[in-house]
């Protein structure tokens, strides 16, 4: 597998790439497609999360998944889907909250590329996974990689906000050092779920707060 990343990320990680449980990851992917399953996102934006934000510009990291597994909706960075892509309804329900925290317009579109220009970190916990088929790449090994990327960001940098919305980016939590980053932590704000906790957790304004007064530029959520 071809990783296209941020030299930051590849000088944090590049002992990952080179153990036998990422090249079963690479194997695994590759047969999938020339099987002719079809994996999503595209090749290319596998790993688009750490092209577009490198490891030293990371001040915040929101932990989604699964990759979207419709077609022509994952493109690497979590919760996040390409202009001309119907929002999807967690994302819905994530502007309606922008807006009431901090009053950011509802927007026509799903595109979060521009929160991750400014350092936001959109972390799948598995960054690939078959057309419709929810979590059928969650076991082949993507778990260990990701969460060597929160336990590296936890130990190398300070004062970074995470965010973890829902039971499976919750059990993260134990991979942080909250001593010295802030953990933000409530219900997915999927449908199903946004009601036990999502509403009105003020994650948005409670992450600048935060990056405020560590002497760090706030996140524009505006897209």
């Amino acid at each position: 597998m071809k990783v296209k990343i941020a030299e930051s990320w590849l000088r944090q990680l590049h002992e990952e790439f080179d153990q036998e449980y990422f090249q079963k990851i690479t194997e695994k992917v590759k047969q999938d497609i020339s099987s002719g399953i079809e994996v999503y996102p595209n090749g290319k934006d596998i790993f688009r999360a750490f092209e577009l934000c490198s490891f030293e510009d990371t001040k915040v990291v929101l932990l989604g998944q699964d990759p979207y597994h419709g077609p022509g909706q994952a493109h690497g960075l979590c919760f996040s889907v390409p202009e001309g892509i119907r929002t999807p309804p967690s994302l819905v329900n994530i502007y309606k909250e922008l807006h009431t925290d901090i009053g950011c317009i509802i927007p026509n579109h799903g595109n979060l590329s521009k929160w991750a220009a400014q350092g936001v970190l959109m972390l799948n916990t598995s960054l690939t996974v078959q057309a419709q088929q929810a979590g059928s790449h969650s076991k082949i090994g993507w778990e260990r990689f990701t969460d060597s990327v929160i336990k590296k960001v936890s130990a190398g940098k300070e004062n970074v906000v995470f965010i973890l919305w829902g039971g499976h980016a919750r059990s993260k939590a134990g991979l942080i050092d909250a001593t010295k980053h802030l953990v933000l932590q409530s219900a997915h704000p999927s449908p199903l779920s946004a009601h036990n906790g999502f509403w009105g957790n003020k994650h948005f304004s409670t992450c600048n707060n935060y990056l405020v007064a560590h002497g760090k530029t706030p996140v524009d959520w505006q897209v």
